[in-house]
């Protein structure tokens, strides 16, 4: 273990951000490069030596924390990342993006704030990288099995990795222009620059995987071809269809899901534009939704140089400390403060939107609003509470409601759906069709990053065990788990 008393003699310190002024001006990470390595030693002595070390249960992947704290600890980078990489294949995705689950079980976190599980992991992986310990692992021979994984996220691309290791030809299929899915398009620049998926996009090549961007299942190329075409199948398309809202002035200019603005400030920064088709430059933006994405959102308005951003949030406004009915270890629904919200903005609870008002035009200008209160659980508007606020930019961040049924790829492969409109499938992740495997999003609903890789690293099992007939990849769990909650 770490220090036996090193969570007596240290306090919880996180990573140092750049000052506000000067990270809304670039769309740099917003922390202070190097500023981790200084205190992480003494933040990875914290953990405790807890006997049972309930941030497993906390996190999907089933991450080795206990071990790689201590080799932390000790700065033995390279045993760190051996251990880091045993359980997750892309430590620096979810050392900057996940909202860690592994924290809100760590057991030293009952009566003090937890380890800095998070900081840990990045500082980790990025020495890692820094000391040349990420090499590429191309299989040792090959199992003359072919494999067609059809997108490129992180589920997408843990699935692809673990059958490339695993011996069999693996090609990803990505409708987009560049690798990566919500990780490349749909994560904006200040929380992970795009230069870590290209890496490892450098790293899975030199392994054996190939690549095949602008080419969407279903519509440029039938799935069923593709089936025949392949040995084996998995789909991690993404839970992609966004959440609308139905209220009159809809139709309205200015009115954009969070999907349609977010990607194209990405492609400013990647060179493809000058300036964004879709710009907060100069206007009053409002954000309708209190999630990860909403939160995207208003720090991508922010850079752009928006007049005004309010945020917008059907349900209470959380506290900011665990209630009740939300005990240790499971993930409280906490207050939250990210690095957009430090940077500006209102954020404005128990309200739900009437409708919109817009100028001769057809352009947005006023958003109607009402506060709400809930009864049975239902939200019901509060009379004499209704008001105008302006907006002349909306985004609307209310989450996904499942895979793309548009596109022809549930139709074309005769895919069963459950009753939530995801894909269906088995334990092995298996869907009704012989040979195709389901994995993130696609089949689970919207999640976290860490739950896609699981699933990704999972599905790979399964599809190894139908090629071969046995399999020696870990499947961290089963398409039935879920996360830890009340």
């Amino acid at each position: 273990m770490a220090d036996p008393k090193g969570f007596l003699n240290h306090e919880r310190e996180i990573a140092k951000t750049r000052p506000v002024e000067e990270r809304v001006k670039d769309w740099n990470e917003v922390y202070q490069p190097g500023s981790l390595l200084p205190i992480i030693s003494k933040q990875a002595s914290r953990c405790m030596d807890c006997g049972i070390p309930f941030c497993h249960n906390g996190c999907p992947l089933g991450n080795l924390i206990p071990e790689w704290n201590d080799y932390a600890y000790r700065e033995d980078w390279t045993e760190a990342s051996e251990r880091l990489h045993a359980t997750n294949n892309f430590p620096e995705f979810t050392g900057r993006l996940c909202p860690a689950p592994c924290e809100a079980a760590c057991v030293l976190g009952i009566n003090q704030p937890p380890v800095t599980i998070k900081n840990v992991e990045v500082s980790i992986i990025d020495k890692a990288w820094d000391n040349g310990d990420v090499t590429p692992q191309p299989p040792e021979r090959l199992s003359g099995k072919t494999v067609a994984v059809i997108g490129s996220g992180p589920a997408g691309l843990a699935a692809a990795q673990q059958l490339t290791r695993a011996g069999h030809t693996v090609a990803v299929y990505e409708r987009a222009d560049r690798i990566g899915g919500l990780l490349r398009y749909g994560i904006p620049e200040f929380k992970m620059e795009k230069r870590h998926i290209n890496r490892r996009i450098e790293q899975m090549r030199a392994e054996g995987t190939k690549f095949r961007t602008e080419v969407e299942i279903g519509r440029d190329l039938d799935a069923k071809k593709l089936r025949k075409r392949y040995d084996a199948v998995v789909i991690a398309a993404g839970s992609t269809t966004s959440r609308d809202l139905p209220v009159p002035g809809r139709e309205l200019n200015g009115i954009h899901f969070a999907m349609e603005y977010l990607p194209l400030a990405n492609k400013v920064q990647e060179g493809d534009l000058t300036v964004a088709p879709i710009s907060a430059e100069g206007k009053h933006v409002v954000v309708i939704g209190g999630g990860d994405t909403g939160a995207d959102c208003v720090g991508t308005a922010h850079r752009q140089g928006a007049a005004s951003v309010t945020q917008l949030e059907i349900m209470p406004q959380p506290g900011e400390e665990r209630n009740a009915n939300q005990p240790w270890p499971t993930f409280p629904m906490l207050y939250k403060v990210t690095s957009a919200h430090e940077e500006g903005g209102e954020r404005v609870y128990s309200v739900s939107t009437t409708h919109f008002e817009g100028d001769e035009e057809g352009n947005v200008q006023w958003l109607h609003l009402t506060e709400v209160e809930f009864k049975d659980g239902r939200p019901e508007p509060k009379p004499g509470t209704e008001r105008k606020i302006p907006a002349q930019l909306v985004t609307l961040a209310m989450g996904f409601t499942g895979t793309d049924r548009e596109n022809g790829l549930v139709e074309q492969f005769g895919l069963e759906l459950d009753e939530r409109g995801n894909v269906a499938r088995d334990a092995d992740f298996a869907t009704n069709v012989p040979g195709v495997y389901v994995a993130g999003d696609a089949g689970r609903g919207q999640s976290l990053i860490v739950w896609a890789i699981a699933e990704g690293r999972s599905a790979a099992k399964g599809v190894d065990r139908f090629l071969t007939g046995a399999s020696a990849l870990p499947a961290p769990i089963k398409p039935t788990d879920r996360a830890l909650t009340v």
